[in-house]
């Protein structure tokens, strides 16, 4: 973050030193050897303007850096007028001392050298110019990061939630393997061991490979299995082609966790259809579930997973995604739709 500053520090910096080298420098680049020769009074009036260009110099830095947020920007617009004025007189006065240095030969004529007025004025309009945008690209970036940072605190307060929640199923899974005795606890344990260390360590990253999340999607799914047996009917098919893709961790689990939460019960024949297809730079994922319109209210807690992960999504993939809920016919459909950047 320092060295990004400095560069763009730096950068400005090369940039205005161009910018006034060419403003130094045009007097004497429209203009030949034959002219000077053919006027000899050319060469120091030329040096006249160069030098007085260092006054226009300082009051570019002055407007724009003392004088526009000291009393422009707090609408105290007579007072900036009256020392706009006074720089205006001073920078007269140097000129006139400059005139006498630099072209001994002519006389000084006040009234003759007003029209400098009209580059005073150009200098204070382009400076006011420039501050008015410099600031306005400094206030876009300063809402941007607060933007960005807000985003960050959104996302990880909804994935504070999703995660209780997962845990708090899962073991239960565990609780019921434990008093059915069953031979398949250790691999269970194991499994969940797995699946803790992913939501604990790999799951602080903004994103993760594909492959580690659909690999964590698989083993929830096979727990889940385990734990239901023969009380439900679960097809999952995995067609991931490109794995190397990457996405918010914990991303499509409430999904699963709504379908196994919500497709049992009072249920008759409950069913659950995963399918995740992943090509062409594309995600399509398709959960459907059995369910029972009377089972909607038994848990005060449910959508809460849908609600944030459908949060989650506007937030991380404004306009490349298409998420679509459907309840008809005894059927809870989710679609999920997602464009990868290239």
């Amino acid at each position: 973050m320092k060295l990004n500053w400095q560069f763009k520090k730096r950068s400005t910096l090369i940039i205005h030193v161009i910018a006034w080298t060419v403003i130094f420098l045009l007097p004497y680049i429209f203009s030949s050897e034959n002219e000077f020769a053919k006027d000899a009074d050319e060469w120091p009036f030329k040096k006249l303007d160069t030098a007085t260009n260092l006054l226009w110099m300082g009051l570019f830095y002055l407007n724009a850096y003392v004088l526009i947020s000291a009393f422009f920007y707090k609408r105290k617009y007579i007072p900036y007028i009256l020392i706009a004025v006074a720089a205006f007189c001073i920078i007269i006065l140097f000129h006139g001392l400059l005139y006498k240095q630099l072209v001994p030969n002519h006389h000084f004529n006040f009234f003759r050298s007003a029209h400098i007025v009209i580059p005073f004025l150009f200098t204070i309009l382009v400076s006011l110019t420039y501050k008015i945008i410099l600031d306005r690209v400094n206030a876009d970036k300063v809402a941007d990061e607060l933007q960005k940072e807000n985003l960050k605190t959104e996302l990880s307060f909804l994935r504070s939630q999703i995660s209780p929640h997962f845990l708090f199923n899962v073991l239960n899974n565990i609780v019921a393997l434990a008093r059915t005795k069953s031979d398949e606890l250790e691999q269970t344990t194991v499994k969940l061991s797995s699946l803790m260390q992913y939501m604990l360590y790999e799951t602080d990253d903004d994103k993760v490979l594909l492959r580690s999340e659909v690999e964590y999607l698989q083993s929830y799914v096979e727990l889940q299995e385990q734990r239901f047996g023969e009380n439900i009917s679960v097809q999952a098919h995995y067609d991931v082609q490109e794995d190397w893709h990457t996405i918010e961790p914990m991303l499509l689990i409430p999904f699963v966790e709504n379908s196994f939460k919500h497709g049992n019960g009072s249920i008759e024949k409950p069913e659950i259809n995963i399918s995740l297809t992943v090509k062409n730079n594309e995600l399509l994922f398709v959960v459907k579930n059995r369910f029972a319109q009377k089972d909607a209210a038994k848990d005060k807690t449910s959508g809460i997973g849908l609600i944030n992960v459908t949060r989650r999504l506007e937030l991380l993939y404004h306009k490349r995604h298409t998420l679509h809920i459907d309840n008809s016919d005894g059927w809870f459909t989710i679609s999920l739709h997602i464009i990868f950047t290239k």
